[in-house]
């Protein structure tokens, strides 16, 4: 007997999510709890697991389409149907084999991609979940297929291309759908940008006092900024707040987010009780919630709760940054990339690993002498050389 599959509800203030990807195509094989679709909402993006062993017999929802949680947007013909043909819907639905015992089954857009650009999938070497293909390997192929053979897909020759002109046949722009996720962080920054009242402040860290910690402990530098913000925070404790008509709403629990980068966007999961954790534990955190969103197995209530946000924009070799604030929290503190600089320390020249650390803030809550006290605070804590006993 078919098994319905809803849309799942993703957290307590969620109604609706969106189908970003089916991972099985229609009538494929699909193992208990093996990931059968990518659903996007507002919050997170994550893959949901099938309920049972079968086959995917019908698909009712496309990719795409944003649909109230509880809709049924697929059918399983359960495990029991297997070795017969099925006709469920007026659709005749095979047994199809597993990965192994015949061709191997890949999302739509895939498909598609591989389509478009000549691609034999049996010869692209997956790096997704259990294998599979994605989107970025097949580009990469095609890639790596024109870098080794520069008469593959290689354009017929055509006249030069007069000036404000495209060369003959090829279009001169292109057009890159905009997925809901990016929907939702534009949506986001700009209502953040018409909605506090921005301001950054500036700040330098001299990080030689937690270098031996850090490298025997083999931790990021991260825990530490951590560690030292919620100290702070306790010290100034505004800057774990949020603003309303009624007031400004101070709050006791200090939940720190941690900005992760994805291909297609960015999503901030959340340390709960940050300033109850030492180093150790803070690091362990940051290490398998950035791993899990990059992976799509964060669960929803991962991602909210936050009451103060950090973005570590140095990971990627980034100086200063002006973060624009997360809602409905306050600040938001930016940590740039550690370098190795001269600087002046009791009227002598010395060599210190340096960070920039920035701080945007909400200028309706606070004033620029709060933020300064703020982060001299940050900055005293991170100098600070005795990190043994917060480990």
């Amino acid at each position: 007997m078919p098994i319905d599959i809803i849309m799942p509800q993703l957290g307590e203030s969620i109604a609706e999510g969106t189908i970003v990807k089916w991972l099985v195509s229609p009538g494929g094989r699909v193992e208990k709890d093996q990931p059968l679709i990518e659903v996007e909402t507002d919050k997170v993006a994550l893959e949901v697991p099938s309920p049972a062993a079968g086959f995917l017999s019908e698909v009712l929802m496309s990719e795409g389409q944003t649909v109230p949680v509880g809709t049924v947007i697929a059918r399983l013909e359960s495990q029991a149907s297997v070795g017969i043909i099925n006709r469920v819907g007026g659709v005749v639905v095979k047994p199809v084999p597993q990965a192994g015992e015949g061709e191997e089954h890949h999302s739509p857009a895939v498909r598609q991609l591989a389509k478009e650009h000549g691609v034999d999938l049996s010869q692209v070497k997956g790096t997704g979940a259990d294998g599979r293909v994605t989107k970025k390997d097949v580009l990469e192929f095609v890639v790596a297929r024109r870098g080794s053979s520069p008469t593959a897909e290689a354009p017929s020759p055509s006249p030069s291309p007069s000036r404000g002109e495209g060369r003959v046949g090829v279009a001169a722009e292109e057009i890159i759908p905009v997925t809901s996720m990016r929907k939702t962080i534009a949506e986001r920054m700009v209502a953040s940008r018409h909605t506090a009242a921005h301001v950054v402040t500036f700040f330098e860290a001299d990080c030689s006092g937690l270098a031996a910690t850090r490298q025997s402990h083999q931790l990021t530098y991260l825990p530490f900024v951590v560690n030292a913000v919620t100290r702070a925070m306790r010290d100034v404790p505004v800057l774990n707040s949020s603003w309303s008509d009624n007031g400004i709403t101070i709050k006791r629990d200090i939940h720190i987010g941690v900005a992760v980068a994805l291909e297609e966007g960015l999503l901030v999961p959340v340390i709960q009780n940050a300033d109850k954790k030492g180093l150790q534990q803070l690091g362990k955190e940051v290490a398998d919630l950035a791993e899990r969103a990059r992976t799509k197995r964060l669960n929803p209530e991962e991602v909210q709760g936050g009451t103060f946000t950090i973005t570590n924009h140095g990971g990627t070799g980034s100086l200063f940054s002006t973060p624009i604030i997360h809602q409905p929290q306050i600040a938001i503190l930016g940590v740039g990339a550690v370098q190795k600089r001269p600087v002046v320390i009791n009227d002598a020249i010395a060599i210190r690993p340096m960070c920039y650390l920035s701080l945007s803030f909400d200028h309706r809550v606070i004033d620029g002498a709060t933020a300064d006290q703020f982060m001299s605070k940050v900055k005293g804590y991170i100098e600070q050389s005795d990190w043994e006993k917060f480990l």
